[in-house]
């Protein structure tokens, strides 16, 4: 339920009560998501040898592989909660979509390994990891809308902070759960059944996230929005169709953003462990570490930079995400490579982090603003995922496929200078600013 109170511009505001569930709700179901993400990441040299045993070498590749294929079923997932969160409303999408995924990134923690049921094993990985990014697909932009329009005007960005924030904490959780079962647990047992706790702890919380969203509503804004589409029925059941005819320059700047944000994200805190490990020679313990303290400090940038973009704007923080990039892409490299110094290793990553969350702690509550409410759910889960399906599935296949080929240890580094500037071109011609608007009339 709502209460009274009238925002500046005399739209409804929820009271405090309702926005905390929501971003509760918001949180676990973003932490489930990356949680699971980061351990399959984390965990991709056992899961290459659980599941592929005869591809020797290649076995982390092929895991790799596994993940970016089933990032190719986000934007079919993309379409599929965002209409129905357009349509049937944000809650009914979170509810079912949290359900699904998380059940998905249990069965997996019950999976038999190769060497038991041969290759039912790595093709059933495929099918639930298939599952679990179609499920998916519409998470991250849902939990951003559902807070975009509670949250108050001016601060906007900062509430939806929690969405990357969640991303994060969950990543910092199974690296945490990796490095503990590295150090704990020998390799026969790592193989046998240490890998699956991480995948079973989903089903429980899942459920938690599941029940606090089935006690929530949707948000006068798109109530509101819902009402007036009655009397336009073909538009409101064409989502899909009218962010294509009609918003396409907002839907391209909502790829290019999550461009920066999956080379970013997906390369700094998911591929570096793997890089420090097999291609610099760190010991894997230590390079566990310094990701988890690039991700704490990840953590409290995001909230001092969303906070900064409901100050400045959304437009400028994510310029200034791709210049920082494209300047110190290569610097950040070189020092990521000095694996003799924790310190120096320790300095390339947090430069990358500084770049990173100048978009992240931007990028939930800006692509919710690219568009009206009527397709505010499928404009959002859509340009994301097409961007996370072409760039941030494929980061760490991409980046070893490099690094393998050239032998350049800076292709990575040149390959995320490449990306940041298509994306800075993108956003400086076509990005409009909605920083502090009221969200019934952002994006249009």
């Amino acid at each position: 339920m709502t209460s009274n109170v009238q925002t500046a511009n005399g739209s409804p505001l929820a009271d405090r009560a309702v926005i905390k569930k929501v971003a509760i709700s918001s949180f676990l179901g973003n932490f489930i998501e990356w949680f699971d993400f980061a351990t399959y990441l984390y965990f991709a040299v056992t899961l290459g040898i659980v599941f592929f045993p005869d591809a020797g070498a290649s076995g982390t590749l092929m895991t790799f592989a596994v993940f970016a294929i089933s990032f190719l079923m986000r934007p079919l997932g993309a379409i599929f909660w965002g209409s129905l969160g357009d349509k049937k409303g944000r809650k009914w999408a979170l509810s079912v979509s949290i359900f699904l995924m998380s059940g998905a990134a249990f069965l997996i923690g019950c999976l038999p390994s190769f060497a038991v049921a041969g290759w039912f094993a790595p093709i059933a990985l495929l099918v639930l990891r298939t599952l679990q990014g179609f499920s998916a697909a519409g998470e991250y932009s849902g939990a951003a809308v559902f807070l975009a329009e509670y949250a108050p005007n001016n601060k906007r960005g900062k509430y939806c902070s929690l969405v990357p924030t969640s991303t994060a904490t969950g990543l910092l959780v199974g690296s945490t759960v990796a490095l503990i079962a590295k150090a704990t647990l020998g390799e026969a047992d790592m193989l046998a059944w240490g890998w699956r706790i991480p995948f079973l702890i989903a089903g429980p919380l899942g459920l938690i996230a599941h029940w606090i969203r089935t006690k929530l509503e949707d948000a006068p804004v798109y109530k509101n929005a819902a009402v007036r589409d009655r009397s336009d029925k073909p538009a409101a059941n064409q989502p899909l169709m009218k962010v294509i005819k009609e918003h396409p320059k907002s839907l391209l700047c909502s790829i290019a953003a999550t461009m920066v944000n999956s080379i970013g994200f997906y390369v700094v805190l998911t591929f570096l462990p793997t890089y420090l490990t097999q291609y610099a020679g760190m010991d894997a313990a230590a390079a566990q570490a310094a990701t988890d303290i690039t991700l704490l400090c990840y953590i409290l940038l995001l909230f001092a930079t969303s906070w900064l973009s409901d100050h400045v704007g959304r437009r400028k923080m994510l310029l200034a995400a791709c210049a920082l990039f494209i300047v110190l892409s290569i610097p950040a490299w070189f020092l990521v490579q000095q694996v003799e110094s924790f310190a120096l290793v320790m300095a390339g990553e947090l430069i990358l982090c500084v770049c990173m969350a100048c978009n992240d702690g931007t990028i939930a509550c800006y692509q919710a603003e690219l568009f009206p409410t009527d397709v505010r759910y499928t404009g959002a889960a859509l340009g994301s995922n097409i961007g996370y399906a072409i760039f941030g599935g494929t980061a760490s296949m991409v980046c070893t496929f490099l690094i393998d080929s050239t032998g350049n240890m800076y292709s990575a580094g040149i390959y995320m200078i490449v990306i940041c500037v298509i994306a800075g071109i993108v956003q400086f011609k076509l990005a409009k600013e909605y920083a502090g608007k009221d969200m019934g009339h952002v994006g249009e």
